[in-house]
């Protein structure tokens, strides 16, 4: 399973929203017009798509068979996850092959803000466990028993030399003892770094410390199988970086750009060398959608696509990685017009209209 070498703070980073944007409709023909350049042949291209299971990605679906003229194969697990399992299938399902891969998040764009998403078809935390007060003069943590209990086999723990001072023979020995909750001497570094709060708080106040919690303060812990695109294979990979997403001003943009950044290194990796697709061209492409919260009166949202990275693996063998700011130029480069475009409408209406097929059980024994 895939493990962070870097820091996470720093991965997400990375990741390059502002000026990477493709509204669907400009990405795909960008796409296809890009694999054409690289001689993918036309009428021989098979996408395949690997999104999440939710409703509000069909748009993206109809504009991949509307562009490369056929429906897409389907590589997606629930949360974004690569079915990985289905590469034979798939490349023996088509001469080019083209994945795109995108975790997904929402977006209101009226309050700017990510994780919202107003879904057409329905009707309609811990920081506040570990209050910060003052006892005698000096800052203290009351800190929820709950938080407290080591043995328990899952949940949020806390690293607590990181928020608590330890007493003369080294534990963590609570200043107070309360009925659901224990108090605690702030840490010399937390003391440091809330001085501002700790002249500002009256003796016997408490405030949640909410914010002042950071990721490097705690860390979750949970059985799961390590069984790969198992049950738990999405919350495997979430659980290092948690207290990063948990901590995050939009969680679930956070939680989308990593699990593209995570799905993109674990999928490169089962392509790159496998023996089905030898004389086959590949190309692997793995961004993030945004949807776009409709208006009322829309039927879609205006979905928004993000590169991460590619890969690139041609007949001969021959492979290289595209990083995002070449892969945003590449697409950059090309024309939002496709010329081999179907027709959909026109395409439907000839299926309605054609013929009637009539289906002739076979004899009984």
């Amino acid at each position: 399973m895939f493990t962070f070498a870097a820091n996470v703070e720093e991965l997400v980073n990375n990741f390059r929203i502002e000026g990477a944007t493709f509204r669907y409709s400009s990405f795909v023909p960008r796409l296809y017009n890009y694999v054409k350049s690289l001689g993918f042949e036309t009428g021989m291209m098979l996408p395949s798509r690997a999104f999440c299971a939710d409703e509000n990605q069909g748009y993206p679906i109809i504009l991949l068979t509307k562009h490369f003229g056929t429906f897409p194969f389907n590589h997606g697990r629930g949360g974004a996850v690569v079915a990985t399992d289905r590469h034979g299938p798939y490349a023996d399902h088509g001469e080019g092959l083209v994945i795109i891969h995108a975790s997904h998040v929402g977006y209101e764009p009226d309050s700017q803000q990510f994780g919202t998403y107003n879904r057409v078809h329905t009707r309609d935390s811990r920081q506040a466990d570990i209050l910060l007060e003052c006892s005698d003069g000096a800052l203290c943590l009351r800190i929820d028993n709950g938080l407290l209990r080591g043995n328990r086999k899952e949940g949020l723990f806390l690293k607590l030399a990181r928020l608590v001072r330890r007493d003369a023979e080294g534990n963590f020995t609570p200043l107070h003892t309360h009925s659901t909750a224990k108090s605690f001497l702030a840490s010399e570094a937390l003391q440091q770094e809330l001085a501002h709060l700790e002249s500002k708080l009256k003796d016997g106040q408490r405030i949640p410390i909410g914010d002042h919690l950071k990721p490097g303060m705690f860390f979750f812990r949970r059985e799961l199988d390590e069984i790969v695109e198992g049950r738990h294979h999405q919350e495997l990979e979430l659980i290092y970086p948690m207290p990063w997403i948990v901590t995050s001003p939009w969680p679930l943009l956070t939680a989308a750009q990593i699990n593209t950044q995570v799905e993109f290194d674990r999928t490169l990796r089962t392509i790159a060398h496998a023996d089905i697709f030898h004389d086959k061209c590949l190309f692997y492409i793995s961004g993030m959608n945004i949807d776009i919260s409709p208006q009322p009166g829309e039927l879609f949202p205006t979905t928004k696509f993000v590169p991460w990275a590619a890969f690139l693996r041609d007949k001969r063998g021959g492979q290289r990685i595209i990083e995002q700011d070449e892969l945003v130029s590449l697409l950059r480069q090309q024309s939002k017009d496709n010329p081999d475009q179907i027709d959909m409408d026109l395409a439907i209406q000839e299926m309605a209209e054609a013929d009637t097929v009539e289906i002739v059980a076979p004899a009984p024994g």
